[in-house]
């Protein structure tokens, strides 16, 4: 009886190791020169984190691409510089609904180095577009002066693998912002 006790316990314990390795907030974006790791913060920022998940669930960014990088040469007319890759995929047939906006006076998080966020134009835009910033970008944040509005962006996670990987998809060949060469998403998964 004092054996199966503990092969029950040993057992549960084994079950509790195993789930806590598998963390359901850290994805792989697949490109095709690399992973990045990312984890995102659903307590911080729910409904970005929700509408980001609602896509991966589905298999939407299979396919899609890193299409625009913003550096310091290529950003003339804007008196505020800021340093990013942008993702997405094409075609409006796959987009959910917009999401609601949720700024980083709300999250508490901000545009740091490795910051993954939602692109949009307007408030309320917000669909599937992500980018991913290079270097602290504050001017992205809540009252910050890269979005006349001074709403800023939703950040919702961060780069923990392959810092590497978006300053070599950022270095690549321009017209203006959009890569000569789109770099390709193959998936977006979870990391187990």
């Amino acid at each position: 009886m004092k054996k199966h006790f503990f092969l029950f316990i040993f057992s549960i314990l084994l079950i509790t190791i195993s789930c806590s390795k598998s963390n359901k907030n850290n994805y792989t974006i697949q490109t095709e020169l690399g992973d990045i790791k990312i984890e995102v913060y659903p307590q911080k920022a729910p409904i970005t984190v929700a509408n980001f998940k609602r896509y991966v669930d589905q298999a939407k960014f299979e396919g899609a691409s890193f299409y625009r990088v913003v550096r310091m040469d290529n950003q003339p007319v804007n008196p505020v510089k800021i340093e990013v890759i942008q993702g997405d995929f094409t075609g409006k047939d796959h987009y959910f609904p917009v999401i609601e906006h949720e700024t980083t006076d709300i999250t508490g998080l901000s545009h740091k180095d490795g910051t993954v966020s939602m692109g949009r134009f307007e408030v309320g835009t917000t669909a599937a577009e992500f980018f991913i910033c290079i270097n602290d970008q504050p001017e992205l944040d809540f009252g910050g002066k890269r979005n006349p509005d001074g709403q800023g962006f939703a950040a919702f996670g961060q780069v923990l693998e392959g810092m590497d990987i978006v300053k070599k998809i950022q270095s690549g060949e321009t017209d203006k912002q959009m890569l000569k060469k789109r770099i390709k998403i193959h998936a977006i998964i979870p990391t187990k």
